[in-house]
């Protein structure tokens, strides 16, 4: 199996500015990203941004870099660009990985990619875990999924979902924002107008579910530690990374 990690980064973040440069363990937090993406198995793994700050720290590492546009309104527009720019083929795999996630375990993003690997008729892949902690259940911040018996994605929410626990499902699911696409999905995205449903709950995998676009969702392999939003988040990750000694 052959894919692309692609890491969307920005420099302009309203709770923390810069933040793909900030230091963690004596390395900017996009050198944690890229290193974790270069242990998945992808065949390339590249930086997409529109900051020549950025730009010029991940090519300093040796990290390899693709300048875009400042304009784009999602990251998965970023990457349909990235998809022109190196003329990939309609079903190239093309692994989306959060500049602001220097904890995520490599096999995550491999996971994804081989999903759209097994599953020819979908168009994204993503994954989920269950929810342990009740309160995260009505947390809008923390995105919830149900999905078909066959792991097809039904729907995302910040609402609880489904309303209330039954035996049936026994367990609500927390969304985890990696994705794995299809080159000529992200082209077609590029080309839609946000949708209703996606500007209702903020999340713009909706707008594929509303073009009838099929999601592949599992159960992450590992438990995935959450991102860096926050100067707590911050903190904490700064403390595990010194700690595991990276």
């Amino acid at each position: 199996m052959s894919f692309l990690a692609v890491i969307p980064a920005r420099f302009g973040s309203t709770r923390l500015p810069g933040k793909p440069l900030l230091e963690i363990a004596g390395q900017p937090m996009i050198q944690h990203v890229y290193a974790r993406a270069a242990s998945s198995q992808a065949k390339r793994v590249l930086v997409a941004t529109d900051d020549q700050r950025i730009a010029d720290v991940v090519r300093g590492f040796g990290g390899e870099c693709v300048m875009t546009a400042s304009d784009h309104p999602t990251g998965t527009d970023r990457l349909a660009e990235v998809a022109d720019l190196l003329g990939l083929s309609a079903d190239a795999i093309v692994v989306n990985v959060q500049g602001d996630e220097p904890l995520l375990p490599a096999s995550a993003i491999h996971q994804v990619a081989s999903m759209l690997e097994t599953h020819p008729e979908a168009s994204i892949a993503t994954l989920c875990e269950p929810i342990q902690d009740e309160s995260e259940i009505d947390d809008p911040n923390q995105v919830k999924v149900v999905r078909s018996q066959s792991g097809r994605a039904l729907y995302f929410s910040r609402a609880r979902i489904p309303g209330h626990p039954t035996e049936a499902y026994g367990t609500h699911f927390r969304h985890i924002g990696l994705y794995a696409y299809r080159a000529g999905f992200l082209r077609d995205f590029a080309t839609w107008r946000p949708t209703p449903l996606e500007q209702f709950e903020r999340l713009e995998q909706l707008r594929a579910l509303e073009h009838d676009r099929l999601i592949q969702v599992d159960v992450a392999f590992e438990s995935i530690p959450p991102g860096v939003d926050t100067e707590q988040d911050l903190a904490l990750v700064r403390q595990q990374l010194e700690q595991s000694g990276v």
